[in-house]
């Protein structure tokens, strides 16, 4: 942080009893030849009904799985998810062979099983679009505030400036740099996203914290869901607590409108 001066077709195939030759019924069915059947036409007769439930019940328990690892600061072992989710530890065991070939976790030395690098990678991919979505309030704030705002999030147990706006009006203010960390006990930003998990909303107010003489007011960003963020201002010259205050509320609020 530093200070700087600035002015198909429907149909349905139909398989007939001991049929042993070549057929096709209806205008959109499948050629079934002698006892060969296809999958396809097994899925057609009936045989495979339940299977795209399964598929989406598969997919449930690895997204809520993927939940589970990500509150566990110390990881999981595959017996524990098996408890919290309900079902088996073979069950478990697929699930997480699946999401570990493609990265979305993988097993520390003691087996515990962590988020891998593939979720940081999906994150960093979302990220452009969270700032998208938060600059006409982080406009709007700057400009009424008087300060740089900015959109902190969560990242790696650290708070992470994704999107930056500086006022356009101020002969002097905080130049923040998009990507600039800090731990989340120091510092507005990240004090608000701690007591966001809490479900607290109101303003946080810090003076000095993450660089000396500067004045920080932030609210967390609620009701997304997956995201922990918050929006706040940081000035060289005290902030009066309610005006800003409100004003960093509103912004949080319509943030969160505009990403959920």
């Amino acid at each position: 942080m530093e200070t700087t001066a600035r002015s198909g077709e429907p149909g349905d195939a139909a398989v007939r009893p001991g049929a042993g030759t070549p057929e096709r019924v209806g205008a959109g069915a499948t050629e079934r030849v002698g006892v060969g059947a296809t999958e396809r036409d097994r899925v057609a007769g009936g045989e495979a009904a339940g299977r795209p439930g399964e598929t989406a019940q598969t997919l449930d328990r690895g997204l809520r799985l993927l939940h589970l690892v990500a509150d566990a600061p110390a990881g999981l072992t595959v017996t524990e998810a098996a408890n919290r989710l309900g079902i088996g530890r073979a069950a478990v065991y697929r699930l997480v062979g699946a999401l570990t070939g493609h990265g979305m976790l993988r097993r520390d030395g003691d087996g515990r099983l962590r988020l891998g690098a593939g979720v940081l990678h999906l994150a960093r991919r979302a990220q452009p679009l969270l700032a998208e979505g938060a600059l006409p309030a982080l406009r709007r704030l700057a400009e009424q505030a008087g300060a740089t705002a900015h959109l902190t999030v969560v990242e790696g147990g650290e708070g992470v400036a994704l999107a930056v706006v500086e006022p356009s009006w101020t002969s002097f203010h905080v130049a923040y740099r998009t990507g600039a960390r800090h731990p989340l006990e120091r510092g507005a930003a990240g004090l608000a996203i701690l007591a966001g998990r809490s479900g607290v909303a109101d303003p946080v107010s810090t003076v000095g914290e993450l660089q000396p003489g500067a004045y920080g007011v932030a609210a967390p960003v609620l009701g997304v869901p997956g995201l922990e963020a918050s929006v706040g201002v940081v000035a060289l010259a005290p902030l009066d607590a309610d005006t800003v205050g409100a004003q960093v509320l509103a912004a949080a609020r319509s943030i969160a409108a505009a990403l959920s």
